[in-house]
């Protein structure tokens, strides 16, 4: 059977003079999913966008929103970015005080559940909230900034998650992030992941988005 593998654009590494253009383009490309990014500038050491952003390109594409809140206390503004049209919002359990909780009110809320894990965070955290997990987050850079080189120790990571959820017969999406592109797609697609987000690799390429989202699957399909 042939593995299902979502490619998600990060539209941190898009043209925000044009996002709607480039969102328009990745979608019509045959993209999957679409990633945000929110950051706070304390979290990580970058400043990016809020609810109306998202709101705005909750307008614009059908797509999926997948928010990712890498920011702290990210409870505080869970309903703001539902509300916003968010369709997944993914954390981080080194800023969530009460992660059981936290994913428990955004399922509440209508919305699946992510858990993103930073290079340095182990897989354990996972082990007694799987059940509520909709989607992992692998980041295979130090988050913050698009365009970093991957980090190849996070291929041991991918797989153990990969076997952690199998054994509880999770149906969860395993997604990666960060040095995504046509070399390293093989390395974590036979890691075991399924989700691809990209944002240099499509956003920030030479080409056409339509031509780099096209030479990615193909470089997944030749794997």
């Amino acid at each position: 059977m042939v593995k299902l593998i979502r490619i998600a654009p990060s539209i941190l590494s898009a043209d925000f003079a044009s996002l709607g253009s480039d969102v328009k383009s990745a979608e019509e490309a045959g993209a999957d999913i679409l990633h945000i990014d929110v950051m706070d500038g304390h979290f990580v050491p970058n400043l990016t966008i809020g609810p109306m952003v998202v709101a705005a390109l909750r307008h614009v594409t059908k797509l999926p929103l997948d928010v990712h809140l890498m920011i702290d206390n990210p409870d505080a503004y869970i309903p703001a970015f539902v509300k916003a049209g968010a369709d997944i919002v993914t954390v981080h359990p080194e800023v969530c005080l009460h992660l059981h909780r936290t994913l428990q009110t955004i399922r509440g809320l209508g919305v699946k559940a992510g858990v993103a894990l930073n290079p340095a965070t182990p897989e354990s955290v996972l082990q007694y909230v799987v059940s509520l997990v909709d989607l992992v987050l692998v980041m295979t850079v130090n988050p913050g900034f698009g365009g970093q080189t991957f980090i190849p120790e996070m291929l041991l990571k991918i797989k153990a998650i990969r076997q952690l959820l199998d054994a509880a017969k999770s149906c969860a999406w395993l997604s990666v992030d960060g040095g995504i592109n046509t070399e390293t797609v093989s390395l974590v697609v036979n890691a075991g992941a399924d989700t691809l987000v990209a944002g240099s690799a499509i956003f920030g390429a030479s080409v056409e988005v339509t031509e780099a989202i096209t030479a990615l699957r193909k470089a997944v399909n030749c794997n």
